[in-house]
C-alpha cells in the first residue's frame, strides 16, 4: 500500500467522515424535540403496528 501515490490521505478523509456524521448526529439530538423523541421511542411498543406481510 505505500506504493500506491498518497494513499495516506484515506484513513484521515475516514476520519473526518466518521466525526463529521457523529457530531451531526449529536446536534440533531440535541436540538430535537423531547416530544417528538418520546412519540418515536414508544413505536416498537404499540401493538397497532402489524408486521409486513407480502
Amino acid at each position: 500500500m505505500e506504493t500506491i501515490d498518497h494513499v495516506a490521505i484515506y484513513p484521515i478523509i475516514s476520519l473526518l467522515i466518521f466525526f463529521l456524521f457523529f457530531t451531526g448526529l449529536f446536534w440533531w439530538v440535541l436540538k430535537s424535540k423531547k416530544s417528538y423523541i418520546e412519540k418515536v421511542s414508544r413505536i416498537p411498543f404499540e401493538s397497532n403496528n402489524e408486521p409486513y406481510e407480502k
